[in-house]
């Protein structure tokens, strides 16, 4: 299995929120909402694909586990994000809880409506995108990408509160977790960003970075 069709199965994993679109999963008052622990599995891949969830509170991984052991982080789905479209009746990845997490359940067959269906189309074209723009980016414009994006995500904030693991963004971006590491190092070198901790990073030049992808 390759990377492209891990893509796509993240584009059936996870759905971004789409300008002003309520988001009609997160609003309803009939959805139970579970808690996980930091590390619990919400579903596993194989597991019979009949739901599908609503970040309410932290962040969830989305990952496949390859037959021999290796792993492909899908997506980060953040709060207000949706997870758990599959293209089959089984899930093709795990989703996990990265940090202590509360997600709404939703029952697939009346969830669907023009809105997030609109939503979904978007987001298959974005899921699109990104496919491309990992294929031909060096490691340094996939980790630039990757806080840009996550920026934008948490508001367009110059501050990036990262839950995850080196390990998996480095699984994320298809790189090790040395070249993550030496690239945020690099990134703090130039003064393009700053690291006031292991999983809060400042945005000190976004000019500068996005002119890095463009």
């Amino acid at each position: 299995m390759t990377i492209q069709s891990n893509r796509e199965f993240a584009a059936l994993a996870r759905i971004a929120k789409v300008g002003n679109h309520k988001n009609t999963f997160a609003t309803s008052p009939v959805n139970p909402v579970t808690n996980y622990a930091a590390g619990e599995l919400i579903f596993g891949q194989g597991d019979h694909a009949g739901k599908i969830f609503t970040v309410k509170g932290g962040m969830v991984r989305l990952y496949h586990l390859f037959a021999d052991g290796r792993r492909q982080i899908l997506a980060f789905c953040m709060p207000g994000e949706v997870f758990g479209f599959a293209a089959h009746g089984t899930y093709e990845f795990f989703a996990e809880a990265i940090e202590d997490s509360s997600v709404a359940v939703h029952d697939v067959q009346v969830s669907l409506t023009e809105v997030w269906l609109s939503a979904l189309k978007a987001h298959l074209l974005a899921a699109q995108g990104q496919q491309l723009v990992l294929g031909r980016q060096y490691a340094g414009e996939r980790l630039v990408s990757f806080l840009l994006d996550m920026a934008n995500r948490q508001g367009g904030q110059h501050y990036v509160e990262l839950s995850m693991t080196r390990s998996d963004i480095a699984d994320y971006l298809g790189l090790t977790i040395e070249t993550v590491s030496r690239g945020l190092s690099r990134l703090k070198k130039d003064g393009l960003i700053r690291l006031h901790s292991a999983r809060c990073i400042e945005i000190s030049a976004l000019e500068a970075l996005q002119e890095m992808i463009e």
